[in-house]
Parts: structure tokens; C-alpha cells; sequence
């Protein structure tokens, strides 16, 4: 009867072990998380490759970066993030940036300095300080005060074409000041012909 019974508790305890050992497998077998490879470049520290910091550590080239991940760079390092089939993502020197991404897209909420899009493939929504979130296209840059770097330019110019217009009023204003300075005031209106009433 002992024997039974010892039997039954090592089958039991086997079969425990056995499922135990199959859903373990299933749940390892599972999707990976998607990560991101990071390329460091800029001026070298005490002959050290340059670095940049993730989540508060030393970070160098070749080191895997996490959706949630807070990037940040020196003043004489920028860093690049390829994110596969999603593209790249550069940052400037002295920025700071929170990347999250996933199969849908890539995003971030910049802190400091500037993010630039690179080759990518799916639009990339920055946050920036001021709660504003920019859209950018392959080629496009994004500042911590929320300008697009090809929006800057243009500003500029618009900027400049509005002095120019003030300009021109100002100056017509001059001219018909000093035109009547010099006329003394005397402004005549009409001719000298006669004038005939409409009414008898």
C-alpha cells in the first residue's frame, strides 16, 4: 500500500513539473522587447570613446536602448538611435530626450537640445517643454523651444519682409512731413477755374 501510494506522489509530483516547465517555455518563447541600437560620436574624454548617458549610466556605440529609455548627451557627443524598420533618430549635443516606440511609431518628450529624424519611415511625434507635440518627416529637426529647423529659416525671412513693409511706411510718412514742412503748409486743392452750383 505504501509503495501505491509513494508511487502516485511521484508521478503527481512529476506531472506538476512537467506543466510547470511548459508554460515557463511558452512565456520565454514569447515576443522580445523591441530595442534600438545607439551609435555614440564626438570628441573623446581622456582617450575614452566617446559616451553618451542612459537612464542615468555610461553608455558607448553598440549598446541596446529600451522604449523608455532617457537619452542624454554632452556638449561634444551626439548620438544616434537605429531603430530597424522604424528608422533613426539623432540628438544633438546637450539634449535630453525620453524615447518611447513600438511597431506603431516612435515618440519622445524632449527635455533640452534638438532631435532630428533620420531616414525614417513613419512620422516621429516629439513633445517638447511646452507641451506642444511636432511631427517630423524624414530630414526635419525639432528644437526644446519647439521650431522645426526648416521652419526657422522661413521665419526669418518673414520677419525680415515685415520690417521692409514698416519700412516703406515710415518713409512715405517722412517724405509727405517734410513735403509740407518745405510748402509751408500752404496746400492748395483744385484749380483756379469757375465753380458752377448744381442748384438754381
Amino acid at each position: 500500500m505504501n509503495s501505491k501510494l509513494w508511487i502516485r506522489k511521484a508521478l503527481s509530483m512529476c506531472l506538476s513539473v512537467a506543466l510547470l516547465a511548459t508554460y515557463s517555455m511558452v512565456a520565454l518563447a514569447g515576443p522580445g522587447k523591441a530595442a534600438g541600437e545607439l551609435a555614440v560620436s564626438g570628441k573623446s574624454i581622456n582617450g575614452e570613446a566617446p559616451f553618451v548617458f542612459v537612464n542615468g549610466e555610461l553608455a558607448r556605440s553598440g549598446r541596446s536602448v529600451f522604449s523608455g529609455s532617457t537619452i542624454t548627451t554632452s556638449e561634444s557627443t551626439n548620438a544616434v538611435i537605429n531603430l530597424s524598420k522604424l528608422g533613426k533618430i539623432e540628438l544633438a549635443p546637450n539634449t535630453v530626450l525620453n524615447l518611447t516606440f513600438d511597431a506603431n511609431g516612435i515618440s519622445g518628450a524632449l527635455t533640452s537640445g534638438t532631435v532630428s529624424a533620420l531616414g525614417t519611415s513613419q512620422n516621429v511625434n516629439i513633445t517638447t517643454p511646452n507641451g506642444k507635440t511636432v511631427q517630423l518627416s524624414a530630414g526635419q529637426s525639432v528644437s526644446a523651444a519647439g521650431l522645426k529647423d526648416d521652419d526657422k529659416d522661413d521665419d526669418d525671412d518673414h520677419g525680415g519682409a515685415a520690417w521692409w513693409l514698416w519700412g516703406g511706411i515710415f518713409g512715405a510718412a517722412a517724405v509727405v512731413i517734410i513735403w509740407t514742412a518745405l510748402s509751408d503748409g500752404d496746400i492748395e486743392t483744385g484749380g483756379g477755374g469757375t465753380v458752377i452750383s448744381p442748384t438754381r
